[in-house]
């Protein structure tokens, strides 16, 4: 091979030139040209920016052009592209395109040149990085600060991460076949033989077998109906029911319950905690805020501080933050200490990239509901993202809501795995409350009995599973969740 590191950097011992390999570079090219079906080898994470030599690069972008068209990539079709002034360690364009096609090695190596010069490029380009985090904070504003800089670096480093990954491609049926199977024993070895994370809710999941890894669950709901009481009870199950064991190799594997990631940007994390000790020790929420508690209480409360102290149930009660923000903190904590369900309160309280909500709030609602999508998959670990419901359903006699009262209902209806809706009957009918004594209500006491305590969870779509509504106990003062006692469900009196 032709030797062309002469043409880059001084000639000083000292100087440490960025990592390459000119040779990987010139083969894989040179069996590009020889057999066009080397390009299909590496084309699917492989790009013109991972070579170093701008040459090599117009190249394999001209030779790609090409073998896309339908039409031969060899020394002859390539040379008529390529500058006439050319000139590559003493040789012109069609000449040197000949020496590389001349000296081509097998097409069977093509894609391990190819992730050679791919993996390169990534060191390549954490040297960059680097070198421009070292630089930022030398010459940072005074307006800026670490914390925002930390996030830059982060999303750039992810950015390289997902960029060209070539662990992707086609996967043999067999293989999935055998994922499918084992799921399903997993599934039949575990308590209430459930393929998902359980929720508590027995109904809920006997509805959707648990939730499911990789599923966008989108809760859904006009404001007092619950949601993020419903999904502080279930991210609170999950936490409270953690366990793991060692695996051989020294890292954890989740056997039930699960490590919760919780992205609350509406309520503080110190409300949320709140909520969460006045479920589990029955004392409602505005008695603990005023501090209205008696000596038992106040035991109660510090003995259940203790016991859920050591939950795994991580709070992020960041307001504002974007979906590119969201995404880093959700891999750091899935790095750092693991995940295996996260929430984010709510929806439309995120926000995209500018260039998103510049252009208009669907758009910017797309790029949100697209990246969590992404980010479950990408972490095999169900998000259940909660949503606003436009107030069209106020308008309507029946009030149970339905996918179209999704605000920005396109995406996150295109989206989700699962949608889900929270409804109590008992809210409306509180403020529906007719003159007393008169007979519509007594029909309103009869109606308003059977609605109390009671809410409904809709699935009004569900990927691997059927629709339909889902009744539960509702505790309104500790704000609770729990399974509707049914007669199948009590025991035998004998």
């Amino acid at each position: 091979m032709l030797d062309l590191t002469t043409q880059k950097g001084p000639l000083d011992p000292s100087y440490r030139q960025a990592p390459h390999n000119v040779e990987a570079e010139q083969a894989l090219l040179g069996a590009i040209m020889v057999n066009n079906e080397a390009f299909y080898r590496v084309s699917d994470f492989l790009r013109p920016e991972h070579f170093f030599e701008p040459i090599h690069a117009r190249i394999f972008e001209l030779a790609g052009a090409l073998v896309r068209a339908g039409k031969v990539a060899t020394p002859v079709t390539l040379k008529t592209f390529l500058p006439a002034d050319l000139d590559v360690a003493g040789l012109n364009g069609p000449r040197y395109l000949a020496r590389l096609a001349a000296e081509a090695t097998t097409v069977i190596n093509a894609e391990d040149y190819g992730r050679a010069i791919y993996d390169l490029s990534v060191r390549r380009e954490l040297i960059r990085i680097g070198e421009e985090i070292v630089t930022d904070a030398y010459d940072a504003p005074v307006e800026a600060s670490p914390q925002d800089q930390i996030e830059e670096a982060e999303k750039r480093l992810y950015a390289i991460a997902e960029t060209g990954r070539y662990d992707g491609g086609f996967l043999r049926f067999g293989e999935a076949l055998r994922e499918a199977v084992d799921m399903a024993g997993r599934a039949f070895q575990r308590d209430g033989h459930l393929s998902g994370v359980a929720t508590g809710l027995d109904d809920l999941d006997q509805q959707m077998g648990g939730l499911q890894a990789s599923d966008l669950i989108i809760l859904a709901g006009r404001p007092g109906m619950g949601k993020t009481a419903l999904a502080t009870n279930i991210a609170y199950h999950i936490a409270a029911n953690y366990r793991g064991e060692t695996r051989p190799d020294g890292s954890i594997e989740t056997v039930s319950g699960g490590i919760v990631g919780f992205f609350s940007l509406e309520m503080s994390a110190e409300q949320l905690a709140t909520r969460i000790l006045s479920e589990q020790t029955e004392i409602p929420s505005y008695k603990v805020r005023r501090g209205d508690i008696s000596e038992s209480d106040f035991s109660k409360l510090a003995a259940a501080a203790q016991t859920m102290q050591v939950i795994p149930l991580y709070i992020d009660d960041t307001g504002g933050i974007s979906i590119a923000q969201l995404v880093a903190r959700a891999r750091r904590l899935k790095r750092q200490r693991g995940l295996d369900f996260m929430v984010v309160d709510y929806l439309q309280l995120l926000s995209g990239s500018a260039k998103k909500a510049s252009e208009n709030r669907v758009q910017e609602i797309t790029e949100i509901t697209t990246g969590l999508k992404a980010l479950a998959k990408e972490l095999q670990v169900p998000i259940m993202a909660l949503s606003q419901l436009s107030r069209q359903v106020e308008s309507r006699d029946d009030k149970r809501p339905q996918l179209s009262d999704l605000r920005e209902s396109g995406s996150i209806e295109q989206d989700a795995d699962v949608v889900m809706f929270v409804f109590r009957e008992e809210y409306y009918l509180k403020n529906k409350e007719p003159k007393p004594g008169t007979e519509e209500w007594f029909k309103w006491e009869v109606d308003m009995k059977a609605a109390e305590a009671t809410a409904e969870v809709i699935i009004g779509k569900q990927r691997h599973g059927p629709t339909g509504t889902v009744k539960v106990h509702f505790e309104a003062q500790f704000t609770r969740f729990a399974n509707l006692a049914r007669e199948d469900r009590v025991p035998d009196r004998r």
